[in-house]
């Protein structure tokens, strides 16, 4: 995690007493969140809780009903759409691609932010999509259309697409949907790395024991609000799981990796 002088927690993305709404319903109200810079964030809580509507909020999908996101020191609804677009990438839930379009094709559109009228597809935008794509681990997809892929293939040509977009924060909304076990791990270990270029990851994530194994910050939602927030040794106890998810449990040290993890009590 990066630490300013005196070993203080950066921050340059944060949400300011949030009201968010669809419509007449109100989703969250006063929220208030810090994402550490350079560290990868999981964002974790019940269904219906608002992490998703949280998450678009960050990335200017969703206007404030009240409150700000400040990024670098400015309320980014004044930010220009273009450096929005190299500033936070984003990757949704239940995207959808063109039927005719190839895992390589859509890849290649997380490059489309950094086209302009004066600098054209080039050897680097090229390089990036093969890179990316072998970090996914769909290298081998590149030719295959989207429509004949699985589930799991098709969610990580999409994390190919946002990752080759090369912005300096990383917002996915429950990335691990589809993957298997083994794809999972791969994808969060990616994530986690991420850091060591400089980048920032925010993350919702369901497997509660997944986000202590690999995040560096944990923000917990109930109702709209966070719950509590801090490292996952610091803040995950069994009374902040039974309050979150109204789960019993104990919470003992996992066997490899050393960080929290949730046993469900038995009954």
């Amino acid at each position: 995690m990066v630490a300013g002088q005196g070993g203080a927690t950066v921050v340059s993305l944060s949400a300011r007493g949030l009201t968010l709404a669809y419509g007449s319903r109100v989703v969250a109200s006063g929220l208030d969140l810090e994402v550490p810079e350079g560290a990868f964030t999981a964002i974790v809580g019940p269904n219906a809780c608002g992490k998703s509507t949280l998450l678009r909020a960050l990335v200017r999908l969703l206007a404030p009903a009240e409150g700000s996101v400040v990024l670098d020191g400015r309320d980014l609804a004044g930010w220009r759409t273009r450096a929005v677009a190299h500033t936070l990438g984003f990757l949704p839930q239940g995207l959808s691609a063109p039927d005719s379009i190839t895992a390589g094709q859509l890849v290649a559109r997380g490059r489309y932010p950094h086209q302009s009228l004066l600098s054209s597809w080039s050897a680097g935008d090229e390089a990036v999509v093969a890179e990316t794509m072998e970090l996914a681990g769909v290298a081998e997809l590149a030719d295959r259309p989207v429509r004949e892929l699985s589930g799991g293939q098709r969610q990580r040509v999409w994390v190919a697409m946002v990752l080759a977009q090369q912005t300096r924060y990383l917002l996915l909304d429950e990335p691990t949907t589809f993957l298997d076990i083994t794809h999972q791990f791969q994808l969060l270990r990616l994530l986690r790395r991420l850091r060591e270029q400089g980048r920032t990851v925010v993350a919702v994530l369901h497997d509660l024991n997944q986000a202590c194994r690999f995040a560096d910050h944990l923000v917990a939602m109930r109702d709209g609000q966070v719950v509590a927030e801090g490292a996952p040794a610091d803040v995950v106890d069994a009374e902040l799981v039974g309050a979150v998810f109204d789960l019993d449990c104990v919470v003992v040290p996992d066997p490899v990796a050393g960080t929290p993890m949730i046993v469900p009590a038995a009954g």
